[in-house]
């Protein structure tokens, strides 16, 4: 007769495997989540849902949004895993990156690639029978510019990150395109408004891991900038340029007085973070104007979501 101990003993052995396989796909679908990067797909989705109700018309067609944002969705997580799967022998030599699923042996290139062909096929697909062909384009374009002109560039020169800005910077014309099937001025106002911030932000980031991209060879700044004197031009001419683009929504009539003293605090703002960076070059005050770019952002495009309901 079993004593209790031993039927103790005797389940807790049967239910450590099923523990231990739970764990086990739990680990691997949190490894497929990452090669997604997440984290960024919050900002394009947002950028999208942006893009999307500032041209949309009453009422709101509901189920269009969603498919909008579901295949820009699809799109930029294939794009993400892509770009890791590309780059996955430089990413091991990074600190910020070799913990990757890819580089540290957790997941298999070969699965990379195909999850990232399926997620991105998958997308253009369901953006073009379902929302439009020209938002599905855009998605496309978007993907090709991405991994075929700015992945290779950024081993071959520091205008890698000028060449990036032209895709990252799709998201609201994806949007825009997913509501109307067309784009206009105003599309290309949000997209100006996009494609300028993406300098101070990734700027910062080369800045602060400066050593990291030069150990894998990336060229995220210029080789013979030591001093960063290139890098302090530019962020001051974009953080400083960024500011009247981003008042031109009301001077075009489609944000109101709200949205318009919203963003003129919120540009200068970050200006002046930019500007104080530009000036001292210390690893803090780029994360602080980091931290500036990820606020801005979202502050932005909510304001103009809010002035238009």
């Amino acid at each position: 007769m079993t004593s209790a101990k031993g039927l103790e003993r005797l389940t807790c052995q049967t239910r450590d495997p099923e523990k231990a396989t739970i764990a086990s796909w739990a680990a691997v679908v949190s490894d497929y989540w990452t090669l997604t990067k997440p984290e960024v797909n919050f900002l394009i989705v947002l950028s999208t849902l942006t893009g999307f109700l500032v041209a949309s018309h009453a009422p709101l067609q509901l189920g269009l949004l969603v498919s909008t944002l579901l295949g820009t969705l699809l799109v930029a997580s294939g794009t993400a895993t892509l770009n890791q799967y590309i780059e996955r022998e430089y990413d091991g030599q990074m600190r910020r990156t070799a913990r990757r699923p890819i580089p540290a042996g957790r997941l298999a290139a070969s699965r990379a690639l195909w999850f990232g062909i399926i997620l991105s096929i998958a997308g253009g697909l369901y953006l073009a029978l379902v929302v439009n062909p020209l938002a599905s384009f855009l998605a496309a374009l978007t993907l090709l510019s991405y991994l075929l002109l700015y992945t290779p560039l950024k081993r071959k020169t520091s205008l890698c990150t000028l060449v990036g800005a032209f895709p990252g910077a799709m998201p609201p014309l994806i949007g825009w395109a997913g509501a109307r099937g067309s784009l206009s001025a105003e599309a290309w106002v949000l997209y100006a408004i996009l494609f300028l911030w993406q300098f101070p932000h990734f700027l910062a980031i080369a800045w602060m891991y400066r050593e990291d991209y030069g150990r894998a060879g990336y060229q995220m700044l210029s080789p013979g900038d030591r001093r960063g004197d290139s890098m302090a031009w530019q962020i001051v001419l974009f953080t400083v340029g960024l500011l009247p683009v981003s008042l031109l929504p009301t001077y075009l009539g489609f944000t109101g007085f709200g949205y318009f003293c919203g963003t003129l605090v919120l540009g200068l703002a970050f200006a002046v973070v930019g500007v104080r960076f530009a000036l001292i070059r210390s690893n803090s005050l780029a994360r602080k104007l980091l931290l500036g770019s990820v606020v801005y952002l979202p502050a932005v495009w909510a304001l103009t979501i809010f002035s238009r309901m």
